[in-house]
């Protein structure tokens, strides 16, 4: 059983886009999205620097464009998509495969929703490029920011974070929690760890993502989504609110609303995971932030973030073989 999962803001680096433009088709595809949204993506991806692209309103469109192109050219991207199908290196025609099931962490719950047919992948660069500018403006009112926070136990580390006005808002499973507070609240964190904690590492984010300061973001999101026909899930789409499989695309559009200014609950994605019998996970590009989480958080699932189009292969053996143990397990 095979999940498909697409990374949120501060997985991007510079430069990570320049070997997907060289895939036939590539560069012509992020050029239309590119003057969808008004925003040069190939310039981001390629050439901007760190400081650049940790700008809120430049690294989620940018991150949701790389997660779909990326499982363009893997073979996995949704039916719905039909015209994101690149051929490979050399002409080959790419191998379709289709996940079980999809999730994205934060921004990457945009991503996720194009894999599953919700949102088509205009529509899908068209909302979050109107999340990123609305996140940005939420989070310029006051200086606020994200660390993770590596080791410890929940039960001991949120009533910490809590009596710090620290929010949980990435509650990761596999021993990380983010907490999400003004600067002055992450510098009395490093101050003062909770208990077991072994590191606090800030993260490349501009702003306190899912907690109270995000709410000016969630009107202005309600809006561009008011805009939107969803379409119903075509896979199952696990949610970040609780882990749960979401039915129909409209509640899948009231969650990407909604969850900006919400605690994500990657924790219980990965619970769901389990309970669905999840063999194999791939992260699409820029991977390797989630599968880190995978393989404390799932052993025995394996694993495989796309860094770069080298990866692509390998992804299609491991879908293959999932496919396999899948029809076998059947009975097929």
């Amino acid at each position: 059983m095979l999940v498909l999962v697409a990374p949120g803001q501060g997985a991007q680096t510079p430069g990570f886009l320049t070997p997907w433009l060289e895939l036939p088709g590539a560069a012509d595809r992020i050029g239309m999205w590119s003057d969808a949204i008004g925003l040069d993506l190939a310039h981001y991806g390629t050439q901007a620097d760190a400081d650049a692209i940790r700008d809120t309103a430049v690294a989620q469109p940018l991150l949701v464009a790389a997660g779909i192109l990326s499982a363009a050219a893997l073979g996995t991207a949704s039916s719905a998509s039909p015209t994101l199908d690149f051929a490979r290196a050399g002409g080959t025609p790419i191998a379709a495969g289709t996940p079980d099931a999809v999730a994205g962490h934060s921004v990457g719950e945009i991503t996720a929703a194009a894999f599953a047919g919700v949102l088509d992948d205009t529509a899908a660069l068209a909302l979050v490029r109107k999340r990123g500018l609305a996140m940005a403006e939420a989070a310029a009112i006051t200086e606020t920011g994200m660390s993770a926070l590596l080791g410890g136990d929940p039960e001991t580390t949120v009533p910490h974070l809590e009596k710090l006005g620290l929010t949980p808002a990435n509650v990761n499973g596999a021993g990380q929690i983010v907490a999400a507070g003004t600067l002055e609240q992450l510098a009395a964190l490093e101050a003062d760890k909770p208990e077991g904690v072994r590191r606090v590492v800030p993260l490349k984010v501009a702003g306190a993502f899912h907690t109270h300061h995000m709410a000016p973001a969630v009107d202005a999101l309600a809006e561009a989504a008011e805009a939107l026909t969803p379409a119903e899930p075509k896979i199952a789409y696990v949610s970040n609110k609780d882990g749960q499989t979401v039915a129909t695309g409209a509640e899948v559009l009231s969650r990407l609303v909604g969850q900006v200014a919400n605690p994500v609950r990657w924790d219980l994605c990965m619970e769901t995971f389990k309970e669905l019998g999840v063999t194999a996970l791939i992260e699409v590009c820029p991977g390797g932030t989630l599968t880190g989480l995978a393989k404390r958080g799932l052993p025995g699932v394996r694993t495989l973030a796309l860094k770069t189009p080298d990866d692509l292969d390998a992804a299609r053996e491991l879908i293959a073989e999932a496919s396999t143990s899948a029809a076998d397990a059947a009975g097929v």
